[in-house]
């Protein structure tokens, strides 16, 4: 027996109550993220420009520890000079000043503060500087690296990484927005990694299937109402 208009229809309220608030958040989350291009939210424009230089292999040999190879290393410009960052063979990292080749200690806060003051291009004051173990990162940096946050005052977290001196992230209000609306487009506000979980999927089956029903609903509407018309 073929199936009547009205039972689509019902099936479609009942599919609407159980899809409607997922559609609304997809779509509110969705259009929230594409509002801004990815490079604003990740903070480029917020970054002056690192000069990094080349060095070849066989001029890193002077940085050999008891043997310990050498891997790979970098020049960057710290502060008001040039460092080298070498990663070693069993997966350390270390930093020498560029100019006297003297080992140089991890950074303090000091460092870290003027690290992040020299990045960070609006003027903006320091307003906290905290840090955090490798074991216990912020929700905001999503790397497992020791880091120094810098908090500014127009609520910006630079992150500095504690060995290298490097920048691991900016993070500004509006991305601490847009990670909280892509958890919510991924339904996963915990972790907001998890792209594949049951309630996802779930929703995602039910918002199609509801979509698929309304289509077929066009079109046996039309033979109700060419029914009715004869």
């Amino acid at each position: 027996m073929a199936i009547k208009h009205g039972n689509f229809f019902k099936w479609h309220i009942w599919l609407g109550w159980l899809i409607g608030v997922p559609l609304i958040l997809w779509t509110a989350s969705g259009l929230f993220m594409v509002a801004r291009p990815i490079e604003e939210v990740r903070g480029q424009h917020l970054r002056a420009e690192v000069q990094n230089a080349a060095m070849a292999y066989e001029n890193i040999v002077m940085f050999a520890d008891d043997g310990n190879a050498v891997t790979g290393a970098r020049l960057i410009a710290q502060g008001d000079g040039l460092v080298w960052i070498v990663n070693y063979l069993d997966g350390e990292i270390a930093r020498y000043d560029a100019v006297t080749g003297e080992a140089m200690q991890k950074l303090d806060r000091q460092a870290a503060q003027q690290a992040a003051d020299a990045l960070y291009l609006p003027d903006e004051t320091i307003r906290s500087t905290r840090y955090f173990s490798a074991e216990n990162t912020p929700s905001d940096l999503r790397r497992e690296k020791a880091s120094w946050q810098v908090h500014f005052a127009d609520g910006t977290n630079v992150y500095i990484d504690a060995v290298t001196g490097e920048t691991l992230a900016v993070r500004t209000r509006f991305w601490r927005a847009f990670d909280f609306m892509w958890g919510l487009h991924i339904m996963d506000l915990q972790a907001r990694e998890d792209t594949s979980h049951p309630i996802l999927i779930g929703s995602a089956a039910l918002a199609l299937f509801g979509s698929i029903l309304g289509f077929i609903m066009l079109f046996t509407r039309r033979k109700r109402k060419h029914r009715t018309a004869t």
